[in-house]
C-alpha cells in the first residue's frame, strides 16, 4: 500500500445505493460537510479528499439494522443495502497519530443518517505509524523468558473473588497457586487501587509470597497487577511494581485510551497486559462498531504485549468463530512488530485446550482458567496440572479421554467440568 495512506474497510448497511453511501462517509471524514464551502477547491480536495478504493455488495434487508437513519423521500417499500466498503484517507490530513487516526476512521461515520450499519472490520497503516509507535516490547518470547515457560500455553487465573478480597486473605491466596505450579495470575478489571486494598500494600503482599514461593520452586509467578488510573497514577503503579520486584503490569486499554496505553508504552519496564473491558459496547452488534482485527492492531501499535479474545464455548456473548479468528490475528504480524499474546478466558478448563488447539495450532497462549483451576476436585495444584495435561493432550494428538486414562487430574476435570461444558 502507498506510505502516505490510511486504508480503512467498513461493513455498511443503508437504504441509499452503496455507491452514495460511501461518497457521504469520504466526504464527511475528509474535506466535505453538508454542502459546498468556499475554499473546498478542486486542488484542495485533490490533496486531503478520501477516495472510494473498493464497493463489494452483500445482501438486502427489509428492515434496518439501527435506529434513526433517514430514508430517500418519496420511496415506497425500502430496501436496506449492506456492503464492504474500503476508503482511503491521506495521512496528511492527520500524520502519524493515533488519536487522530481515531477520529478519522472511526469518528463521526456512526452518526451519519444515510447509513442504518457501519462496522469498521479492517484498518492499514503507512509505516510511519511504525516509526513513531514501537509496539510490543516483550510480545510472547519476552513472556515466556519471564515466566520460564516454554513449550506450552502460559497457564493463568485470576484472583476471585473479583472485588472485596481483604489483603490479609491475597497473601495465601497468591501463595497457594504459585506453589501449585501455576504461571501466571492477574488482577480483576474491577480491582486496580481500591480504598479496602490500597495498590502499594496489595503489591508487597502479592510479591512477599510470590517471592518465597519462588525461593521453594525456583521460578517466579507472573502476576498482571492492573495499574489503570490517572496518568500520573499510572506512572507511580508501574514504578512501584519494577521496585517490587514485579513482572507484569496491566491496563484496560478502553477505559485509558489508545494515547495513555501509549504513554505507558514509552516507559514501560515489563509487558503490558491489555485488557478489552467495554469491548461488548463496541462490537456486539455485528452493524455497528468495531472488529477485532482492525482493534488488535491499533492496541497492539500502542503497546501491549498481551490482549484478552474470550475463549471458545465461553460466558459471553461471542461465536466460537469470532474467538478463533481473534486468536489468529493477535497471532499475526502486523508491521514488522512481535505478534501479540491472545489471552483466552470465560469458562475455561482442561477440556478447552483440545478445541482451541485444533482450531489455530498455537500453543502461543495465555490461557486463564478460574473455576476450571479453583474448583478441581483436587485442589489447586491438580487444577493447574489439568490444564497442562489437557494442553499436553491437545498439542500430542490424542483424544483427551484417552489421555485421561492415565493421568489422573485430567480425568477428574472431565468428570467435574465436562457435563456443564457439553
Amino acid at each position: 500500500m502507498s506510505q502516505h495512506r490510511v486504508i480503512a474497510s467498513y461493513l455498511i448497511e443503508t437504504p441509499y445505493s452503496l455507491a452514495y453511501a460511501a461518497e457521504v462517509m469520504a466526504g464527511e471524514q475528509s474535506t466535505g460537510t453538508f454542502v459546498a464551502v468556499p475554499g473546498e477547491t478542486p486542488e484542495l480536495k485533490a490533496r486531503h479528499r478520501a477516495a472510494i478504493i473498493h464497493i463489494e455488495e452483500l445482501d438486502e434487508m427489509s428492515e434496518p439494522s439501527l435506529p434513526n437513519s433517514v430514508p430517500p423521500a418519496g420511496e415506497g417499500n425500502l430496501i436496506y443495502r449492506r456492503g464492504l466498503v474500503q476508503l482511503s484517507f491521506p495521512i496528511d490530513n492527520f500524520g502519524a497519530s493515533l488519536a487522530n487516526l481515531m477520529s478519522t476512521v472511526a469518528g463521526n461515520l456512526y452518526e451519519l443518517r444515510e447509513l442504518s450499519g457501519i462496522r469498521l472490520v479492517d484498518i492499514e497503516l503507512p509505516g510511519s505509524f511504525a516509526d513513531r509507535y514501537p509496539g510490543p516490547q516483550y510480545g510472547m518470547e519476552g513472556t515466556r523468558k519471564l515466566s520460564q515457560v516454554y513449550n506450552r500455553p502460559i497457564i493463568g487465573t485470576i484472583v476471585k473473588p473479583s472485588i472485596g478480597l481483604p489483603l490479609d486473605e491475597y497473601g495465601p491466596l497468591v501463595r497457594s497457586l504459585a506453589e501449585a505450579g501455576l504461571d501466571f495470575i492477574k488482577d480483576d478489571e474491577l480491582c486496580a487501587n481500591p480504598p479496602y486494598a490500597p495498590f502499594e500494600q496489595r503489591v508487597k503482599t502479592v510479591m512477599e509470597q510470590i517471592e518465597r514461593a519462588a525461593d521453594r520452586t525456583g521460578r517466579k509467578l507472573m502476576y498482571a497487577f492492573n495499574i489503570t488510573g490517572d496518568i500520573d497514577e499510572m506512572k507511580r503503579h508501574h514504578d512501584i511494581v519494577v521496585k517490587a520486584g514485579g513482572t507484569c503490569v496491566m491496563v484496560a486499554v478502553n477505559s485509558m485510551g489508545l494515547p495513555a496505553v501509549a504513554h505507558l508504552r514509552q516507559y514501560a519496564e515489563l509487558p503490558i497486559h491489555g485488557h478489552r473491558t467495554q469491548w461488548g459496547a463496541m462490537t456486539r452488534s455485528p452493524l455497528l462498531g468495531m472488529g477485532f482485527k482492525a482493534y488488535q492492531k491499533l492496541c497492539r501499535l500502542a503497546g501491549v504485549d498481551h490482549l484478552h479474545t474470550n475463549g471458545l464455548n465461553s460466558k459471553f456473548a461471542e461465536s466460537n468463530e469470532g474467538v478463533v479468528q481473534s486468536i489468529k490475528d493477535c497471532l499475526t504480524p502486523f508491521l514488522g512488530g512481535y505478534p501479540i499474546v491472545p489471552v483466552l478466558s470465560s469458562a475455561q478448563w482442561a477440556g478447552s485446550a483440545e478445541p482451541t488447539y485444533k482450531a489455530v495450532q498455537s500453543t502461543d497462549v495465555i490461557h486463564l482458567a478460574g473455576g476450571g483451576i479453583l474448583a478441581h476436585p483436587g485442589g489447586i495444584a491438580e487444577g493447574v496440572s489439568s490444564m497442562q495435561q489437557g494442553w499436553a493432550a491437545a498439542a500430542s494428538g490424542v483424544p483427551i479421554g484417552d489421555y485421561a486414562k492415565t493421568h489422573p487430574a485430567l480425568q477428574q476435570a472431565i468428570q467435574t467440568f465436562g457435563k456443564a461444558h457439553n
